[in-house]
């Protein structure tokens, strides 16, 4: 990187404003905030801050020259677009684009050296970076690629949890426990009938949680604790990662140049992925977060082990007679717990 762009990002650090963003060309425009952080864009949901989709900082391209400024993620942007009419956000990426652009050498006689030397360093960092090359590869892959990866994993998945159970008003009942716990009804909650021991996530914002945690409560409240813990995890780590780091290096350079992962690159992931250790949540983020979803954390506590719940937790619930708003009403409930067995 550049001393030009450093000082670039430098400046412009944690600048953030509203924005106008059309997820594809047939898409009705809708209200976001506009995050600048320095290897993305982040558009987020301006009711809760919930991040709708990550655009890669050097791959942003100006579509107009009025204001306001009109965005794409790149060339293959399939319509997608975020209107912006804050000078300093316009200032900010004509600023970094302009010192991308000047760093950028020019194709000449020494392009057959600089392609060998590229080779090289790609080869090197097959060995010696890889932690980089799958982290530059989530930042630029592009939603529609994201979205194929969520439906291989969860095609994946099945191998080891069986088919999602799919009672038809189970289904729409867990449409509703996702737009109550996450405020938006693009997180999808599947229950499966085996082959998990707790919930796990997938790429495409999807939230596995195994029937046995449903069909052994008497109130919906745990299953809505145990979604939105999973989601606090979608957060601390991009469940890309995971799945890259098991399909390997070789194959992440693959999908990086091609947008596609070889074939059995996903072999042995579903087991691999069941077998995980949850990865912990800070207890501030657990209870900010609860609190502002209006969920208790007793009753997800309770379906833990007793050697990880957290005592501090317990004695801290912020709603100690219940949910203040109701998760869902008594028949999507039974609805719910019965999704497995319609």
């Amino acid at each position: 990187m550049t001393q030009r762009r450093m000082t670039a990002l430098r400046q412009y650090a944690r600048l953030e404003c509203p924005g106008l963003w059309r997820e594809h060309a047939a898409a009705q425009r809708r209200e976001v905030i506009v995050f600048f952080r320095e290897a993305s864009l982040i558009l987020a949901d301006p009711q809760n801050d919930q991040p709708l989709t990550h655009w890669s900082l050097p791959a942003v391209q100006r579509l107009n020259n009025t204001i306001p400024a009109i965005y794409a993620p790149g060339d293959d942007h399939e319509g997608e677009t975020v209107e912006i009419e804050e000078a300093d956000m316009i200032a900010a990426l004509s600023t970094v684009r302009g010192a991308l652009e000047s760093a950028r050498p020019n194709p000449g006689r020494l392009r057959n050296l600089m392609l060998g030397g590229l080779l090289a360093l790609v080869i090197l960092s097959a060995f010696f970076v890889p932690r980089a090359i799958i982290s530059h590869t989530i930042d630029v892959v592009p939603p529609a690629t994201r979205t194929r990866l969520g439906e291989m994993a969860l095609a994946e998945m099945v191998h080891v949890t069986g088919a999602p159970c799919a009672a038809p008003l189970g289904r729409a009942a867990t449409e509703t426990l996702a737009t109550r716990v996450f405020g938006a009804a693009s997180w999808r909650i599947i229950i499966v009938p085996e082959g998990l021991t707790h919930p796990v996530h997938l790429p495409n914002r999807q939230i596995l949680i195994p029937a046995a945690l449903v069909e052994g409560q008497d109130s919906p409240d745990a299953v809505a604790g145990a979604a939105l813990a999973e989601g606090l995890r979608f957060a601390i780590e991009d469940p890309l990662r995971p799945l890259l780091k098991h399909a390997g290096i070789w194959a992440t350079l693959r999908l990086l140049t091609t947008g596609a992962l070889p074939e059995g690159a996903m072999d042995g992931y579903a087991e691999a992925l069941a077998q995980a250790t949850p990865a912990d949540i800070p207890a501030e983020v657990l209870l900010t977060q609860f609190t502002v979803a209006k969920v208790p954390t007793t009753p997800w506590l309770r379906t833990l082990p007793p050697s990880t719940r957290t005592a501090a937790l317990m004695d801290s619930e912020p709603f100690p007679a219940g949910a203040p708003v109701a998760i869902m009403d008594d028949n999507e409930w039974v609805s719910l717990s019965g999704i497995c067995r319609e």
